[in-house]
């Protein structure tokens, strides 16, 4: 039963009557049990601190007695926000995943628990949504007075509605139990009731809805769910705005909704509401064949990578509106950076990816992985982000953003969000096409395949992302032919991000030698992938050593704040500098352009890290002297107490201080 759940999640398989889907199949995370010492302890944390904590949270802050007042038709909604009910269902998502690779029958009971509660807040037609049901005659401000008449704006019911799918579709696949799924149907079907040619019309204030429906229609085949997934994107840029308004709210820009989505090109509005639709695009077409909706998300993905992204992946610059600006406001000092976007952003090029099988979306979704994404919890498991900031000097001074992590927030959705992705990690590893099987991404431990009707175990032993050495031990069930793709990264070929926008200023490439059982081995390069295609057999071990220099990275031109600036990166890892190791201070930093940092591992520091070294100058009001500089994570920052972190640095005495607070 286990593994024909598990394969109506799949974005390849499903019921029967669908046709088209992705061209690219990834493995599901089931099939990965990772030996990882980078990911696999923070795993082991999301399971251990994060999760429970994270219901302990929803206990405590009202959000689950809002569904129990609900359930009643009696009180007043106790939280802050019409979305909280989130918080719930991607716990819950969470915890599933978790439960599909460690069995845990408390923590199963408790969520059965949670899921009656939910149930019992579901009104007879399937409406679920607590701001509304407790007290209808006084709703939330945000909610209307009605249902569904805010919802192109704040309302947030559909977007409880698509977290509720995406929660539901990971309990039955964890757990085969139907209790949170047909509460989910329920809900689907009202919407189909509701929506649709001839019926209530809207885009979508907050996407998420439409992901959420693809996932019921993977489990269920119901065509409905897909028709109305894409009956709500092809809503967008109906709705009239002011089309002379420079303000995003009024001209329709913050909601993705200012033109027909096949007519957008760029990166707009509010971020992680832009990645969820483009997320959902990349899943409509890969299952309808729209090839309009393609070429736009192409030309959107083109415009973010080259004018609307920090060096570390975040998006979103703009505090106001959490959204992203025009090309290349790119600001440090206010950098948003929400950890829900960077999240999104691993979303979305996935899809790119198993729509296009081009290693530049994975070399995006590394970059955000390491470095924006993860950053945004703390070592603890228990502490986060909700902005990840770009530079402190003498605390922020934009009251948006936070001046250290924080247990919680009244908006707690990235630390959800966060508990829900962790554990499907696994499942961006590899993926398959026909004969061909991808490695996608440099994280140690085994998986189970099946290529050509034939099992094959692939099991990757590394100490990525501090060591480049990889090693690959490939173990057919008996001799099989098939095509090993192994991504070879953009910062192995000088490429510091799939666009212009950054550059490492030394642009040699080095040269990859991959031996087989101990002897080197022809391959060709397809699409950024070392293509190895021949007959391998049991005892096969592929191996391939990716050189480790640390790398100055420079900003494009327009980026006004970076110039005559540099940042460093090493492997995947960007880096950054912070007042603990640094005197305490660091705005009056210069890195010489003759600087060369030397990698040191610490095991003691930071839960292991490997830390820069170098020789820098230090300017003050006696002159400059020479001080070592010490450069940590970017993701790693802020574990240590509140004080001045900053990524890029002067090269030049005189250079002007752009950006600083």
């Amino acid at each position: 039963m286990r593994k024909l759940i598990i394969a109506f999640l799949m974005y390849g398989s499903g019921a029967a009557a669908q046709v088209k889907d992705y061209p690219i199949k990834p493995v599901t995370f089931t099939q990965v049990k990772l030996d990882d010492h980078f990911w696999l302890p923070r795993i082991e944390t999301n399971r251990t601190v994060t999760i429970p904590a994270s219901f302990a949270r929803c206990e405590n802050t009202g959000r689950v007695k809002n569904f129990e007042m609900a359930a009643a038709r009696s009180g007043k909604f106790c939280t802050k926000f019409p979305f909280d009910d989130t918080d719930i269902y991607k716990t819950i998502e969470g915890a599933s995943y978790s439960m599909a690779v460690h069995p845990d029958v408390k923590l199963d009971k408790y969520v059965d628990s949670l899921i009656t509660v939910v149930g019992k807040a579901q009104e007879p037609d399937g409406y679920l949504y607590t701001a509304r049901t407790i007290d209808p005659l006084h709703p939330h401000p945000w909610s209307g007075p009605e249902r569904w008449v805010k919802e192109n704006e704040l309302s947030h019911e559909l977007y409880n509605s698509g977290h509720m799918f995406e929660a539901a579709s990971a309990h039955f696949m964890a757990t085969g139990k139907r209790n949170f799924l047909d509460i989910a149907l329920r809900n689907a079907d009202l919407l189909i009731k509701t929506f649709g040619p001839g019926k209530r019309h809207v885009a979508p204030g907050h996407e998420i809805v439409e992901m959420g429906l693809v996932r019921l229609y993977r489990i269920t085949g119901k065509k409905d769910y897909l028709d109305l997934a894409k009956f709500f994107i092809d809503e967008r840029g109906r709705r009239e705005y002011d089309k002379n308004s420079t303000d995003e709210w009024k001209n329709g820009m913050y909601w993705q909704d200012d033109k027909p989505v096949v007519d957008q090109t760029e990166a707009e509005g509010h971020a992680v509401r832009a990645m969820y639709l483009y997320a959902g695009m990349a899943d409509v077409a890969a299952l309808t064949g729209d090839k309009q909706y393609i070429e736009a998300i192409d030309k959107i993905w083109n415009n973010m990578v080259s004018k609307k992204i920090y060096v570390q992946g975040g998006i979103g610059a703009v505090p106001g509106g959490e959204r992203f600006g025009a090309d290349y406001e790119l600001p440090n000092a206010t950098a948003y950076n929400e950890t829900c976007a960077s999240i999104g952003e691993v979303f979305w090029n996935q899809r790119m990816f198993l729509l296009h099988g081009d290693s530049k979306y994975i070399d995006l979704l590394e970059k955000v992985l390491y470095n924006g994404l993860i950053s945004g919890v703390g070592l603890d498991g228990k502490s986060f982000f909700y902005t990840n900031a770009m530079q402190v000097t003498n605390g922020f001074t934009h009251p948006a953003l936070e001046p250290g992590r924080s247990g919680w927030f009244e908006c707690s959705c990235c630390p959800t969000n966060m508990v829900r992705f962790l554990p499907s990690l696994p499942g961006y590893i590899y993926a398959q096409k026909d004969n061909s099987v991808f490695v996608n991404l440099f994280i140690a431990g085994s998986a189970n395949l099946l290529v050509n009707d034939r099992k094959v175990s692939i099991t990757q032993h590394n100490n990525y992302p501090w060591k480049g050495l990889l090693s690959f031990a490939v173990e057919p069930a008996s001799p099989a032919v098939f095509a090993l793709r192994i991504r070879i990264p953009g910062w192995i070929c000088s490429e510091a991000i799939p666009s212009d926008l950054y550059a490492f200023e030394n642009k040699s490439s080095a040269k990859i030698n991959i031996k087989l059982n101990g002897h080197p081995v022809k391959y060709h390069m397809e699409n950024g992938y070392a293509v190895i295609n021949r007959q391998w057999k049991k005892g096969d071990e592929l191996q391939l050593d990716l050189p480790m220099e640390v790398k100055k990275v420079i900003a494009h031109k327009a980026l006004n704040d970076n110039k005559d600036k540099i940042a460093l990166q090493r492997g995947p890892i960007i880096y950054c500098s912070e007042w603990k190791d640094n005197e305490g201070s660091l705005s009056n930093l210069i890195i010489p352009k003759n600087t060369v940092f030397k990698p040191q591992n610490k095991a003691g520091l930071l839960n292991g890290v490997t830390v820069l070294q170098g020789e820098v100058m230090r300017k003050d009001s006696l002159g400059v002297k020479k001080v070592m500089l010490t450069a940590i994570p970017y993701y790693s920052w802020a574990n240590r107490g509140k004080g001045e972190m900053m990524i890029w640095f002067p090269q030049d005495v005189s250079a002007k201080r752009t950006g600083t607070n």
